[in-house]
């Protein structure tokens, strides 16, 4: 748990960017930089039960053979990861970052989930140091989180990481289970928004979305590639850090 001190910085840092925040949504669907399109949940939405639920398409809808595919190909995902972070706690646990471990408490890479269904189903047990109902009080742990989506993925030949954060309340009733794991085996150092720098990263732009124009290229001799302009000039960034106040 942060400081007193730590938390108002926090809170400064969130009150100078929160105004900054956009997600390009079509019927329900959040579209991301990349191939991920969310499902569920969507963004804010009050959280608990046994396990953090998330689901994704991992096709743009249909846009991208599932697969295998060949080393070579122009557009595929190499990997997806996840996190469920806060600054306003100081925690940033790991929900796959492709290898499993002990009863699943980080579950194993997302794309082998699920073989043959463009829609993958994330079932994450939430940790010990969530337990409890309603909002945070004194040194609680629950509160705003982010679930941050990392895609390694090509796009008509170009290679890209980029990073999706879609916000949540942990604060609906979390029950206490001797099977929960522990949160410090699921930690993590946290980065600042400098280190992690999503601007960066998401300058190829939400993708697919009605309306955008991005074409993928056929894969084939002396394809490079890129992706045309898009009509969205909408930038994910960091979207989630920012909704605690």
């Amino acid at each position: 748990m942060l400081s007193s001190k730590q938390q108002l910085t926090a809170v400064l840092l969130l009150a100078g960017r929160a105004l900054g925040l956009n997600f390009t949504i079509s019927n329900g669907q959040i579209f991301t930089p990349g191939f991920v399109v969310l499902d569920a949940p969507q963004p804010n939405t009050p959280l608990g039960g046994d396990t953090l639920h998330v689901a994704i398409d991992v096709t743009a809808n249909g846009k991208l053979p599932l697969p295998p595919h060949d080393e070579g190909d122009d557009n595929q995902i190499f990997s997806i990861e996840m996190f469920l972070y806060s600054y306003m706690t100081g925690r940033n646990l790991t929900i796959s970052n492709g290898t499993a471990t002990a009863n699943n408490a980080s579950l194993g890479e997302i794309m082998a989930q699920e073989p043959g269904s463009t829609v993958k189903h994330i079932n994450w047990v939430w940790p010990d140091c969530l337990v409890g109902d309603g909002n945070p009080g004194g040194d609680s742990d629950r509160g705003v989180y982010n679930i941050s989506i990392r895609q390694n993925f090509r796009l008509n030949g170009d290679d890209h990481y980029t990073i999706f954060d879609v916000p949540i309340n942990v604060t609906n009733s979390i029950p206490e289970d001797d099977d929960r794991p522990s949160c410090d085996e699921l930690s993590n150092g946290i980065l600042s928004p400098e280190e992690i720098d999503a601007e960066a990263a998401n300058k190829v732009g939400v993708l697919f979305a009605p309306g955008d124009s991005t074409e993928l290229d056929a894969s084939g001799e002396d394809s490079k590639g890129s992706a045309l302009d898009s009509k969205l000039a909408v930038y994910a960034g960091l979207v989630s850090l920012f909704m605690a106040i």
